[in-house]
């Protein structure tokens, strides 16, 4: 979840007790919000990016408090592509233009993301290959500051997303038009980024399994993808959520509307997946589990709500979970 609360991409005492407090919290893996490969790829100004080695150096010291308390610790990375350069949430979550301090987005097509946003420039085959090397820049500068997996965000409607949905992307190159041209970025992003990150550690791949537009992304692509990436063997884990590539999406959103897609995608495809999709009961969240529909459970607004709901979750599950010695006065209610 972006906390926008960064300067110039670095990470500061914000981000050191916001995951910080979830890993003391008893939360298994613990991810940074998207961290962005190039300061253009930043949703925000305030946005974490990870391209230099000021920005290593600050992560590195969360990475050494999450794993003190016995959490793994993750990074997600990714970049904006045409939803980027808007202001924060409480400045109203508006475009930002130059006269702001914004700047102009770039996009696999020439297509604005909704009314009032700015034309994004099309990527051409430079800028193409330089942000896929910059995928492999971040990913190698996440290995040194000692993350233990790294999550590609391919959801949402940034550009990853912006390349992989028919609504999107509109190039007539060979990274668009048809399926396997739209997912050419993706798996180029894949290679540059496993290139840079151990093969013993896990790589995941976060999507949207459907767009909720017609003549969009869908569960059934969302299915010949994986498979693909399965038999690529470069990814280890499909972290399944869905929607955020266009305002004119139709979807109802209700505790655990999207766990479905993760079961889906793991039956027909045998890839271990994520669930997500407002899972705050762990009576819900341990069905997940229980019933096989996914591999773990992903959460995000239940943990701003409360730091520490794995505990509490594991006390109302009845499982023997320590809680850290100098918490242990309050595990009494």
């Amino acid at each position: 979840m972006c906390q926008y609360s960064a300067t110039d991409g670095v990470p500061n005492d914000w981000h050191l007790q916001h995951l910080g407090a979830r890993a003391v919290g008893g939360a298994g893996f613990v991810f940074t919000e998207v961290t962005h490969v190039e300061p253009r790829g930043r949703i925000s100004l305030y946005c974490l990016g990870l391209w230099n080695e000021e920005q290593r150096d600050q992560f590195a010291r969360i990475v050494r408090f999450l794993k003190s308390q016995g959490a793994v610790a993750g990074i997600q990375i990714g970049h904006a592509g045409r939803k980027a350069s808007v202001s924060r949430p409480w400045d109203g979550g508006k475009p930002l233009f130059a006269e702001d301090g914004g700047w102009t987005p770039i996009a696999p097509s020439a297509i604005p993301f909704a009314e009032g946003y700015p034309m994004p420039d099309e990527m051409d085959d430079e800028t193409i290959a330089d942000t896929v090397r910059m995928f492999g820049t971040t990913a190698r500068l996440a290995r040194e500051a000692g993350f233990d997996v790294v999550e590609l965000h391919a959801a949402h409607g940034y550009l990853i997303h912006e390349f992989l949905s028919p609504v999107t992307n509109k190039r007539t190159d060979r990274y668009g038009g048809s399926f396997e041209n739209r997912i050419r970025f993706l798996l180029e992003v894949i290679d540059a980024t496993r290139a840079e990150w151990p093969d013993e550690k896990p790589l995941f791949a976060r999507i949207s399994t459907t767009d909720w537009v017609e003549g969009g992304w869908d569960v059934e692509m969302s299915v010949e993808l994986t498979q693909r990436l399965k038999s690529d063997g470069k990814v280890d884990l499909m972290d399944c959520s869905g929607g955020g590539v266009s305002r004119a999406q139709q979807m109802t959103a209700y505790p655990g509307y999207m766990i479905p897609f993760a079961a889906e995608v793991r039956r027909r495809t045998e890839m271990p997946t994520g669930a997500v999709g407002l899972i705050s009961s762990p009576d819900l969240a341990e069905s997940v589990i229980a019933n096989g529909q996914a591999d773990i459970v992903l959460l995000a607004r239940a943990t701003l709500n409360d730091p520490y709901w794995p505990l509490h979750a594991a006390k109302a599950l009845k499982a023997n979970v320590p809680w850290p010695s100098q918490y242990e006065r309050g595990n009494i209610f």
